[in-house]
Parts: C-alpha cells; structure tokens; sequence
C-alpha cells in the first residue's frame, strides 16, 4: 500500500518503539525485467515488499537538536543522519521499487531515540558530497545524467528508470544522492582524524548495487565504495575491509575493486545457484578477484534461506575473521543491510536482532577499532529499526545480548564455509592448512538441504517466524550491567585504570574455601594467601549477581584461586561455567569431569587420545601459545566452542610465563565477551600483574592501541593439531564445523 494523503486514510498504530506496529509481512512478486545493455544482459529476479507505513511526523524527533550528544573523542560513537535524505519516494506505481521509501529512515531514527541511543552518541552533520568525489568511483557522464533528474517531469524520471534496473528516480534524488556519499564521508573522515571511535550512517538510497555507470537495485551513488576510495587517497591508507551483510550481493562495490589488493570485499548473500537477483555468475564463492586482486574478493552465497544466528556467526569465525586478521585493516567499513534480519521479506532469513550485535563485536577489534557502518538495505520495518539498534548499542560499547537460537549450522551453509575456505586456500596463509576440497553437488541441488549437519532444529514455519519475530520485537532487552570490579593488590595504583573501576575490598573465606587453597597451594603464607582469595571471591559474587558484568582479578597462585573460584561459581548459581586456561596449570580431576564446567587449556600437559572428555579440551604444548597458532585456535577452536557451550561465565586464568603475547591476551579479552554477554573473569597470576591496565581497558571495550601488525602463521604440525582437534569435538560443540566432510 502506499501513503498519498488520501482523505480519510486511518493512520498506521505506532507502537511503543515510537515506530509503526506492523502486521504479518506479505511477500509481493515483482515483475522481471530483462534488458540487454552494452555490458551484457542483466535480468532481475522476484523482489518482494510487505507493507509500507508511515511514523507520523509529530512522534519523530526534529534533527540533532532534540537530543543531547555527548562530547567527540576517540572512544565516542557518532551517527550521522538528516531527514533530508527521505525527501526522496517513489512517485508511480512500480511493486518491485515500493520497498525503499523514507520510513526506512524515519522509523529507524525513532527507535534510535525511543531507546536512548541516539542520544548518547556524538551527532555529525550531513552534508552533500562534491561532484569530485562522486568521481572517485563512477564517470562523469553518469553522474550528469543523475543531476539532469532534478528538471525533469515525472514521465521523463520514469522513462529514465526503466533504463536500469530495479530503480526510481525522483526530483531530489540528486541532492539526497549526494548527502548520503557526505554523510558516509563525513562519518569516515571523523573516525579517521580521531574525532570519533566508530559510527554509523543512516542514508538513503543506498549503494552497494551502483557501478560506474549506472543506477541498480535501489542504489544511485554507491556509498561505501566512494568512502573506500576517499579514505585511501585523502587519509593515505593502504587496507581497507568492506563487509557487506546485505542479504544481496553488492556486485557494484565488487566491480570497482575486484582488482585492488588494498580493499579486501567480503559478501554473503542470497544466490540460491544463481537464481536469486542479481542472478550473477560473478556472485559465487569461486569468483575471488582478478588480476592483482585475486584473493581480495569473497563471496558466500547462501543457497537457501532460513539461515539463522548460527549461520551468519560460523562464517564470520571461519571465513572472515581468519582472513581480516591476516588482511589487518587499518579501516572497516560495513555495508549493513539488514535484510538479512528476520521478518524481511527480501531476505527471509532467521538471524534475529541480536546476531548483528555479535557480528559487530567480532569486528572491533580490527582497524583499531575504526568502524563505521553504513546503512544499505532492510525492509520490514520493526526489524530494520532493532537490527540498527543493536549494531550501534555495541558500537557504543554496551554488552551483546546472548545470542538465541540452536549453535549448530545448517548443512547448506557448511557447504558454502568449505568452498570458500578451499577457493580461498591458495591466497591466505591463514588458510593454508586447509586440505578439503569444494563441494562438488551441494544439498540443495540434490533436494536435501533443509536438515542440519548435527544438532540442529529445522527451519520452522512461516506462522512460527512470524510468532517468533513478534515476540523478539516486543520488547526492549533489559538494561546492560556495564560494571567492571578489580581484585588487586595496592601496588596497580600507579597504572593507568579506567576511571570507573570498582575495587574489591573482599569478603571472609570460608573454612572450606580456605582449607581447600591450602591443599592445592601451601607455599604462601596464609594471610596473603585468604586476603587474595578474599577479593577475588567478593568480585566473582558480585559478577553472578549482576551487580558488576566483568573484573580482573591478581593471586599469589592462580592454581588454586581457579579450582575455588569455578566451586564457588557452580554455588552461585553459574549453571555452565567456561574456563579458559593458558600455559601449565594443575587442574583437580573432578573439576575435568564435570558436566558443568568446560576447560579449554592451552599449553599445559599434552592430553591423552585413549579417552578424551567431552569437557576438557587441551591443545597441549608451548608452541600453543605463539602468536601463529594462538590466532588459529581463537577463531578456529576457542570462540566456536564458547558459542557452542554458551557459558553463563567466562573465567580466563593466564597461568606464569605462558608465553602469550598482551595482544593476543587483549584480543581473547575482547572477542570472548560475546558469547557470555560480557560475564567475564580474567585471573592473572602476581607477576603479570603489569597486564592489568591493557585488559581493564580491554574490558571497558577501547579500542587496540594500534593494528595486529604481521601476520604469522601457525607451524604445519600446530595447524594440523588443531584441525584434528577440531574435527574430534565437533560433535560436542557443533560450531567447530567448517566442512561437510
């Protein structure tokens, strides 16, 4: 349906979110459009659009000047948004094209200040990008024909569309076109200076489907691209990671770089063998680059829909973290559509609001944490909106929600996590150790790619999506606990600590408590020994309870404090406690052989094959902790395994001399906070003490001090090790899958 001030037209209900409430969403067939053009024929496949509803102008906020922005900084968030860009609507009947009006942005905003958001973020003014810039991805005759629309009637914008695909034109589109490009640059250029640490962009239209010389999919200038190729000639840099997580492929952003080595493009999008739009040869997983820039390019068609939260996290684990860390951006930007959320009716997927949150988070701690988000597509509206949301609740450092739904990918997307990991292969040394090949016959072209490989649930019905959805959206999730307590000695008074670190004055040990310390550790003195465990029991109380979500925590023998502080946790009332445990540790057997509690220990005692236990994981050995083969385990073994467990406690205890880098400590820090929702425990033994000021602010969530730097590769015997290791739990922990074999 469409808004034209009808008289009498009932208004839409505006729900609590400050957006329209909106019924089941009703799939509409567009029609197919084929045209032959001087690059070849293009055809579209089915677009579908559900209802399209206004927010009356009354329940919006005016502009910036309603809300309060924090002060810049290089920690602060910005967003960028101005109602001038919903000047632009469709102004003929054209069901393919109805989708992409200005409620996208309206509603969205709505929410953003409904929640409390928009308000805590610095607000950057939009502006309309130059001629020049526009340039800097598409040719100068394009770009006049873009301009020529502002004088022209509505049948000459019309005969113009139908030259492209998928499109529509309108007298402002010219000047909104403009701002959207300003606003992603304005948003690049303060995160870039260090105005600001991260942010997003709320334009339209959007623009990852525009090429060089024509208007596609929506799209008239392509937004991110321009930001790519402006951060690299204006601010000198050399690498830059565009993730796109629109559920279309940006075939437009992977034309302009597909031979540049500087940007790295990922993608994942419908494909369905090509029968979904934009029905590309180009958009499969073999398709890596060309020239210069084979490798730099990499797609992930989703062969099916229904992909859920465990889908879109396995990729990111398997494919794009391994790949970005090795890449070492010094700039992300992401193309954040979010029609690849639940409810939309182009994407049909089942990620909920929360996945996005968790995507984000594994993505801060590249590029110093320089990110910055820009809106592409997204259609249901209540969903956009809360997707949006929780992206920037994380840009601005609050924890991510637990991540719902079953942590078992489906076989599909296994099947699109092998072929690009082996397309991939000959290109990264992050992936060399990779020894499957492609999949030659998918499950989906055999008729058999609706169930999982192991564990999982099967796609649900349309009526149960569309219970679930409203049940996600109906309400706000509950106010984050962003307390972070410390447990340590006198001596860290001279660290630099973040300014609103709560100390712990500890509490008494009990007899058994104590009695139990000594059994495992007697070489300290008994007062320093309980005042220790003091404080860090009154710290690990407070993190069960809620009143703080993280600490850090020092002892004379850290042994010890973890076999008490994981009984402790199972008292409290912890039901799945996730250790984390690095270098050579004595761990109680009863602690190995409990249900509830998961050890992971790397570089301790080699463990035995003969019977390994579902609970205790060991990549035995100190070449486990060098940085080559840390990096491969965190993102091959650690996190899988945490999103597979999902812990309500995360207790990191980094053992003496360990061999681990700060980095690497700091990275684990920031990455393992996902899957347990910031709940987290790090224990350090006394001489690390000088480690405390790195992971407190790691917790607070700054960003890296500078970027990972060179890239080293785990040994063959390391990588071999933890493939196998892999392989032999994937049962247990089915976010361990990367291949159907």
């Amino acid at each position: 349906m469409r808004w034209g001030g009808v008289a009498g037209r009932e208004e839409p209900r505006i729900g609590p979110w400050g957006c329209p409430e909106l019924g089941g969403v009703t799939r509409m067939r567009g029609r197919q459009r084929r045209r032959r053009r001087e690059s070849g024929e293009r055809c579209r496949g089915a677009r579908g659009h559900g209802p399209r509803e206004k927010v009356p102008s009354a329940l919006l906020p005016a502009g910036p000047g309603m809300a309060e922005s924090r002060p810049p900084g290089p920690q602060a968030t910005a967003l960028v948004y101005d109602e001038d860009m919903t000047r632009v609507r469709l102004l003929w009947d054209d069901p393919e094209c109805a989708i992409e009006g200005p409620e996208r942005l309206t509603a969205t905003y709505a929410r953003l200040c409904h929640r409390g958001l928009a308000q805590r973020c610095v607000r950057l003014p939009a502006r309309e990008a130059t001629e020049e810039e526009l340039e800097l991805v598409h040719s100068p005759e394009y770009v006049a024909v873009v301009k020529g629309t502002q004088t022209m009637s509505t049948e000459e914008l019309q005969t113009l569309a139908r030259q492209y695909d998928a499109v529509y034109f309108h007298p402002s589109t010219f000047p909104c076109a403009r701002m959207a490009v300003g606003a992603t640059l304005q948003l690049v250029d303060a995160v870039l200076t260090g105005a600001v640490g991260n942010g997003m962009a709320l334009v339209r239209p959007p623009g990852h489907h525009s090429q060089r010389d024509a208007a596609n999919g929506f799209c008239v200038f392509n937004n991110v691209a321009i930001a790519a190729e402006h951060a690299k000639r204006r601010h000198g840099l050399q690498r830059v990671l565009i993730v796109d997580w629109d559920i279309h492929h940006g075939q437009g952003t992977q034309g302009v770089f597909e031979n540049d080595p500087s940007v790295l493009y990922f993608s994942w999008h419908r494909y369905e063998h090509q029968s979904f739009w934009p029905r590309l040869r180009e958009s499969d997983y073999d398709v890596v680059g060309q020239g210069p820039g084979r490798g730099f390019t990499v797609n992930v068609p989703w062969n099916k829909v229904g992909m859920k939260n465990a889908d879109y996290v396995s990729v990111f684990l398997h494919v794009l973290l391994p790949l970005a860390i090795e890449f070492d951006p010094e700039l992300v930007l992401v193309s954040a559509g979010f029609d690849s959320g639940i409810g939309d009716p182009e994407g049909q997927m089942q990620a909920t609001p929360e996945c996005f949150a968790h995507l984000t988070l594994l993505l801060l701690p590249l590029a110093r944490g320089r990110l910055c988000a820009v809106l592409e597509g997204g259609y249901h509206l209540q969903s956009l909106a809360e997707c949006v949301c929780l992206t920037l609740q994380t840009l601005l450092g609050d924890p991510v929600p637990a991540l719902s739904g079953d942590p078992a990918p489906c076989l599909s997307s296994l099947e699109s996590i092998q072929n690009v990991r082996a397309a991939h292969a000959p290109h990264w040394a992050s992936l060399r150790h990779e020894d499957t090949g492609p999949v030659l016959t998918p499950s989906t072209l055999r008729g058999d790619g609706g169930p999982p490989l192991l564990g999982a649930r099967s796609v649900g019905t349309t009526e149960r999506r569309g219970a679930l959805l409203d049940k996600l959206l109906s309400c706000p999730p509950p106010p984050p606990h962003t307390g972070i307590g410390l447990a340590v000695p006198d001596s860290t008074s001279s660290l630099n600590l973040p300014p609103a670190l709560l100390p712990e004055e500890g509490v008494i040990v009990s007899k058994e408590e104590a009695e139990m310390w000594s059994r495992l550790d007697s070489a300290f003195t008994q007062d320093e020994a309980l005042a220790a465990l003091g404080k860090l029991l009154a710290l690990l109380d407070k993190i069960l309870s809620g009143q703080v979500r993280a600490g850090i925590a020092v002892s004379p023998a850290v042994s010890a404090s973890m076999a008490v502080a994981l009984r402790r946790g199972l008292g409290g009332g912890a039901q799945r406690l996730f250790c984390v445990a690095i270098g050579e540790l004595d761990i109680p057997q009863d602690l190995k052989d409990n249900g509830q509690i998961l050890l992971l220990n790397l570089g301790g005692k080699e463990q035995s094959e003969a019977a390994p236990s579902r609970t205790h994981i060991c990549l035995g050995g100190r070449e486990a902790t060098e940085p080559g083969t840390f990096l491969l385990a965190l993102t091959s073994l650690i996190l899988p395994v945490a999103y597979s467990f999902r812990p309500d406690l995360v207790l990191v205890v980094l053992g003496p001399d360990c061999g681990l880098r700060s980095l690497d400590m700091e990275l684990l820090t920031r990455l393992l906070q996902g899957p347990v929702g910031g709940r987290m425990l790090l224990l350090l033994q006394n001489s690390e003490l000088p480690w405390v000021e790195a992971l407190a602010w790691a917790l607070e969530g700054r960003a890296l001090p500078s970027t990972l730097g060179p890239f080293l590769s785990a040994s063959p015997k390391q990588a071999l090790a933890i493939t196998r290791l892999c392989r032999q739990r994937q049962l247990d922990w089915p976010m361990l899958q990367m291949s159907v074999t």
